[in-house]
């Protein structure tokens, strides 16, 4: 890591199978279990922490490489529940903390406060606390989202980081996150409240009660506000889901529901489809049935059909008719029998594949909001992070068996990981300089002697092939020539023996 600072960016990139083989070398385990319980030392500070003393990109760069796998491996997780449990789900949870409370202020500004059908009944304190709500959603939340909004969009800008839809549209690379969409649509919804809010329309007209929302100049739009207030609800609930993150399991679950919403997707899109081959039919026929009317009324009683709301006493007119029954008929066996059986065969294909690596997915979500989350710390509060983690101290690898610094120590259950060999080589003896350990006998061949090996075995076979190709030139003619040429292999293969 001092040579090579960059090295987990490079392996993502280039050689990706090596990662794991690198992570497995930062972590040591005794073979000895002391009451069930095994002494087990990460060597992550150089994950942590770079040569400066700043937050190592490794977590960036794994997060960026959207492995499963990888970010389970054992010694990221150390790392990772570290930086989280120490340091960035308090940062997180201020932010989200923050959020939930617009999300109370906004439902009862719009929900519990608000009556829209018993005007008469609404009173001047009920008014002024759904304005003073408001505004506190107005200052509060929309001027928040439009300075973040604004913040990584010019980011990106600025860095380049652009990615062109529909073959010639950019657009920043921040809004392909759910979250960060999910906030541009709500900051457009605000914005769009905030023009056609009922009660700045009526503060110029004369009202019986202080801030009431009713009035002439508010009943043009009042009803287009409450579908933005509806659609701003929506979305303050989808982006709080976000605090699952506190818990793999939820996480992972709702991972898992993102991952086979697509199959519901290809459903929706077939059962659409059949909905208007099937309308278009049915209003072709001379009928004249009122739920089959024109192919709009067609397509909504299918629609009912398919989701099982269709008034069942409707149903005598349709049997009356024999061709709308047929195409009514053949439309549910395909719905019924067909797309919803073949949904659940995919939804369950696409868990199968997915529950292997949700645990994964869950992390890696968790490692953006870490690396997210850590551009808010402070530096002094970083240096108070790494003074705790006291990577200075030498680890111990037993009772007083004093080891390498730079690391982490935790125990864990004995039969967890199961370690015979220990990874650390010993030589018994002084540690004195002027009383060198003896010579140990390799019986099994330890991996030096087999690259030793193996280096003599290159230098020999380059020599003999250098020899051979001198002797074929000489050629058969001249035996004085290929005579010096034995000769000359057997001084090679003297001086291999002398070696």
């Amino acid at each position: 890591f001092t040579r090579h600072p960059e090295v987990i960016q490079r392996l993502c990139a280039d050689a990706a199978n090596l990662l794991w083989s690198l992570l497995d070398g930062l972590i040591w385990r005794s073979r000895v279990a002391v009451a069930g319980q095994r002494r087990v030392n990460y060597y992550v500070k150089h994950l942590m922490q770079d040569g400066e003393g700043k937050v190592n990109k490794a977590m960036e760069w794994l997060a960026e490489n959207k492995d499963p796998k990888i970010i389970c491996h054992p010694a990221v997780v150390m790392f990772s529940d570290v930086f989280w449990g120490q340091l960035a789900n308090k940062y997180f949870l201020i932010g989200r903390l923050y959020f939930l409370f617009m999300l109370v202020v906004f439902l009862a500004s719009q929900s519990i406060l608000q009556n829209h059908d018993e005007i008469e009944k609404e009173t001047e304190e009920q008014n002024i606390a759904i304005f003073a709500c408001r505004l506190i959603i107005y200052l509060g939340s929309l001027t928040r989202l439009i300075f973040q909004q604004i913040k990584f969009c010019f980011t990106d800008c600025q860095e380049g980081a652009m990615t062109k839809v529909i073959g010639f549209l950019p657009v920043p690379n921040y809004l392909f996150s759910f979250q960060q969409f999910g906030s541009l649509v709500l900051t457009i919804c605000l914005v769009l409240m905030l023009a056609l809010e009922p009660i700045v329309h009526c503060i110029s007209a004369e009202t019986e009660k202080l801030f009431s929302p009713y009035c002439n100049a508010s009943e043009d739009i009042i009803y287009a506000y409450s579908i933005l207030s509806a659609v701003a609800m929506l979305l303050y609930w989808l982006l709080l889901t976000d605090l699952t993150v506190f818990s793999m399991r939820f996480s992972a679950f709702l991972l898992v529901i993102g991952r086979v919403a697509s199959e519901v997707g290809l459903f929706l899109g077939a059962l659409i489809y059949l909905i208007a081959a099937f309308s278009g039919a049915i209003s072709s026929l001379k009928q004249n049935l009122s739920d089959f009317a024109g192919m709009h009324w067609s397509a909504l009683s299918l629609w009912e059909i398919a989701l099982g709301i269709y008034p069942s006493s409707h149903f005598s007119s349709v049997i009356q008719t024999e061709f709308v029954m047929i195409a009514v008929s053949l439309f549910v066996i395909m719905i019924a029998i067909f797309l919803l059986n073949l949904l659940i065969a995919q939804l369950n294909g696409a868990y199968q594949v997915v529950y292997e690596d949700m645990v994964g997915y869950a992390r890696l979500n968790r490692a953006q909001i870490i690396v997210t989350t850590l551009e808010q710390v402070s530096q002094k509060r970083w240096f108070h992070f790494l003074q705790n983690q006291k990577f200075e101290e030498r680890l111990e690898f037993g009772e007083g068996d004093i080891g390498l610094p730079g690391g982490l120590q935790v125990t864990e259950p004995a039969n967890a990981n199961p370690t015979t060999v220990d990874s650390i080589r010993r030589f018994g003896g002084s540690t004195s300089r002027t009383m060198p350990w003896p010579e140990e006998a390799n019986l099994d061949g330890g991996d030096d002697d087999k690259f030793e090996r193996l280096e003599k075995l290159i230098v020999r076979a380059t020599k003999n092939m250098g020899a051979s190709r001198g002797s074929k030139k000489a050629g058969s003619s001249s035996a004085g020539a290929s005579g010096a040429s034995g000769s000359g292999r057997g001084s090679g293969g003297a001086e291999e023996g002398s070696e």
